[in-house]
């Protein structure tokens, strides 16, 4: 079994046209110490991608999607286990240790417990709730900051290839794969949807996504329901 200081970590992170958020998220990672730290741009048409050079990162270009972006960064990493960073979710040295850790104690997936930036009431009940679900269920979102060993992503054979819910599917093939961490560790994470949207109709449009692709709705057709919501 692996000891904690022998893992290797790669972070793999989406973009698309995220140039407003990018100078903060950029600063932060700039302090982590990692062995791969890959953005995957899928065809954005702002500063994103020269944002990301002049800060010395190595930014791939993939079809758009946020699956094919995380599958295709993967396929250039080489380390034991893969991290999916959301830009505008904030990653720290300590969260990275925890990983190592879990990787140590044999856990093939984990996600972090999140706490939206927002850090009104009504913001922090969001929070507790969908982390306890995450927990019960072991089913997570990405901005949970989701990390797999590339073994068990072989296993499953990636992200699927759908344009919403690939986050889901994902996580519920991996529990058969073996043990998945909930991490006690808090990444902080942007309120913007729901400030943007109203709480409230965020949430009822996050949870009827959610039945009607447990029902059996193509995951097309709830892209679509997503794009019309907006």
């Amino acid at each position: 079994m692996q000891n904690n200081t022998s893992a290797s970590l790669a972070i793999v992170i989406p973009v698309f046209n995220e140039g407003k958020v990018l100078p903060a998220a950029l600063k932060s990672l700039q302090e982590l110490a990692v062995d791969e730290l890959i953005f995957v741009d899928g065809g954005s048409v702002d500063n994103t991608v020269s944002l990301i050079q002049d800060a010395g990162f190595v930014c791939l270009q993939s079809e758009a999607g946020r699956a094919k972006q995380m599958n295709f960064g993967t396929q250039n990493t080489t380390s034991d286990i893969i991290l999916y960073l959301h830009i505008d979710t904030t990653l720290s040295s300590s969260n990275i240790l925890s990983i190592k850790k879990t990787y140590n104690q044999g856990y093939k997936s984990g996600r972090f417990n999140i706490s939206l930036s927002n850090k009104s009431i009504t913001y922090r009940i969001i929070s507790y709730f969908i982390n306890y679900r995450s927990c019960l269920t072991k089913v997570s979102t990405g901005d949970q900051g989701i990390f797999v060993t590339r073994e068990a992503f072989a296993a499953v054979g990636g992200y699927p290839d759908i344009p919403l819910m690939e986050d889901v599917l994902f996580t519920k093939q991996l529990r058969r794969i073996g043990k998945v961490a909930c991490l006690k560790d808090v990444l902080v994470t942007s309120s913007r949807r729901w400030e943007e949207h109203g709480v409230f109709s965020t949430v009822w449009l996050m949870w009827k996504l959610r039945f009607l692709f447990w029902l059996g709705v193509s995951p097309s057709k709830l892209a679509k329901m997503y794009r019309d919501a907006r």
